[in-house]
């Protein structure tokens, strides 16, 4: 057992996807506060919101991964990582939970309707595989 498949991840829902982030990437998770908006800004990008002093900006996981946006439940939150030096909040569905997995394979081994670029690894638990997010891919973009 390798060091890597010990690592945690939070399982999270976009859309009908599921799919994790490395516990160690996210700085916090929290409910939907209001955000304000950009003008002119990408569609990606919903707003700022202040958290505790500091300015986030918020991306729609949806509208990186190319899917269309929907209305926020009670369920919808917002995963602030940590991404070259500053704090992004990405809103998703929900979080599902804190897991690891007992294998990661490449996501090159054609587990169906990912896009390779913007996962790292699949993960495995039992029959399920869930997509991990490589967030310089998906914020860089």
């Amino acid at each position: 057992m390798s060091s890597l498949q010990k690592e945690q991840y939070i399982e999270l829902a976009v859309c009908t996807e599921t799919c994790a982030i490395r516990i160690e990437e996210i700085h916090e998770i929290i409910k939907m506060l209001s955000i304000t908006d950009i003008p002119f800004s990408r569609p990606e990008i919903k707003g700022v919101m202040n958290l505790r002093g500091k300015v986030v900006c918020v991306m729609s996981l949806r509208s990186l991964l190319g899917m269309p946006d929907e209305p926020e439940t009670r369920a919808t939150r917002i995963i602030v990582v940590r991404y070259r030096e500053e704090y992004i909040g990405l809103i998703v569905d929900r979080v599902n939970k804190v897991t690891t997995y007992s294998e990661i394979h490449p996501p090159s081994e054609g587990h169906g309707h990912y896009r390779e670029a913007f996962f790292q690894g699949i993960g495995q638990q039992g029959d399920e595989l869930v997509g991990i997010l490589k967030l310089d891919e998906i914020l860089g973009g």
